[in-house]
């Protein structure tokens, strides 16, 4: 089985994610308090119902992903606490901090051992799950709160110090949210098949560009008909949600934790493209830019309407800057294509999934096979058996002993490499 390599550019963003998991905290309780003092009850309610929301839908992917490993804890930080108290945490909506706490300090002693062992199999796949996990809280938090943000902007006409840096911290969020998902799809890829560090910018940049783009419209929606956007994400989201149900997605390892997988990608289809099924995707992915980017024009064609043929009560503007913000926001869209056009076309590997690295089901290394007594010296096995007849013990567990040096393989993370990558 290959080995995962922990390099320190995945030890880079492991760092910059705690940093802007912080930042956001903050800026997520400045907001609140801003909110609140300003009177501005409506849209704080908003925005806790999408704190919250991303909190409940984070925590149950993490509690999840735990039972699913039967709460193997691997770390100190995790193992510091008992199972009970880590299902505890994950109703009170900490469980996941254990996770980001435990990933820093594994990536830490891995970054620092010079030697390759357990830490850094470790670190691996533990930042690929919080990878997976901090994708889900972008698309469940960060950008709903960004086009809440932008909302606010445009009905003040003006740009108050929290709202930019909130929008800040959420774009940011997006970007080292997306571009940390990539590089853990790149871990699959064997080192004849590696990806330039080309490719992870033309990534970057096309998903800032779609999704950018798909929030601005959102957002210069929200701003003249606020009431409809709440309308338009309930029924986008259900035809999403049809789409992906028909997929057959096999994700999550039960029933319950499947239909919530194809819910949250439902959403995550609401702002972007997120591939959930292995093979050839290309007619799915044309009609889904096509439907997305058709309704971007509808969105910023009523507001353009909006504005130019409506007295709004937020701030004024002439209708030829009206047209041009409209087009602008459809040709980033455009754009965004384009480059993810040039991605797959240029720098994009179609692998099997015999060419990747990991499997399904973890397995020993070589030099952990089982150990056998015909493989120890006479005089040890001697010792051995009559350490059996006082205990009472059976040869069997002595002759099917193994040493617990086990490679390990994310398995949720292989099979959206193998979805991308195939």
């Amino acid at each position: 089985m290959a080995n995962f390599e922990y390099s320190p550019v995945d030890f880079l963003f492991t760092c910059l994610g705690l940093v802007f998991l912080l930042l956001d905290i903050v800026l997520d309780i400045w907001a609140v308090v801003s909110l609140y003092k300003e009177k501005e009850y409506v849209s704080l309610g908003i925005l806790l119902l999408f704190l919250v929301g991303s909190s409940v839908l984070v925590q149950a992917f993490s509690w999840l992903w735990y039972s699913y490993e039967n709460f193997r804890r691997e770390t100190t930080v995790e193992k510091c606490v008992s199972v009970n108290l880590l299902n505890l945490l994950h109703w009170l909506q900490l469980g996941i901090y254990f996770r980001h706490a435990g990933v820093v300090e594994v990536s830490v002693r891995s970054f620092f051992s010079r030697l390759k062992g357990p830490d850094e199999d470790v670190a691996v796949f533990l930042s690929h799950d919080l990878s997976m996990l901090r994708l889900i809280e972008t698309f469940s938090e960060s950008c709903p709160q960004l086009v809440l943000m932008l909302t606010i902007i445009l009905q003040r006409g003006e740009l108050d110090p929290w709202t930019v840096l909130k929008a800040i911290g959420s774009a940011s969020a997006v970007a080292c949210s997306v571009t940390m998902y990539h590089r853990s799809l790149r871990s699959f890829l064997l080192d004849k098949e590696k990806q330039v560090v080309l490719s992870s910018i033309i990534y970057f940049l096309w998903n800032l560009l779609l999704v950018m783009s798909r929030i601005t419209a959102l957002a210069l929606f929200a701003s003249v008909l606020p009431c409809y956007i709440f309308t338009h994400f309930i029924c986008s989201w259900f035809i999403l949600f049809f789409f992906v149900w028909r997929s057959k997605t096999n994700f999550m390892e039960n029933a319950c934790g499947e239909w919530l997988y194809r819910a949250t990608v439902g959403l995550i289809w609401y702002f972007d493209w997120f591939n959930v099924v292995e093979g050839r995707t290309r007619y799915k992915t044309l009609f889904y830019h096509g439907y997305i980017l058709v309704d971007i024009c509808l969105l910023v064609a009523l507001w353009c309407w909006q504005i130019t043929a409506t007295e709004t009560p937020y701030f004024e503007i002439s209708p030829l800057n009206a047209k041009i913000t409209a087009v602008s926001v459809a040709v980033a869209y455009m754009l965004g294509l384009l480059l993810k056009l040039m991605y797959y076309k240029f720098l994009h590997p179609n692998l099997d999934k015999e060419q990747l690295k990991g499997d399904d089901t973890e397995k020993s290394s070589p030099k952990s096979k089982p150990m056998m007594t015909e493989d120890v010296p006479d005089s040890a096995r001697s010792a051995v058996i009559q350490l059996q007849s006082d205990t009472g013990t059976d040869e069997t567990a002595f002759r099917t002993a193994s040493p617990p040096d086990t490679k390990r393989c994310n398995k949720r993370m292989r099979k959206l490499a193998k979805n991308f990558y195939s």
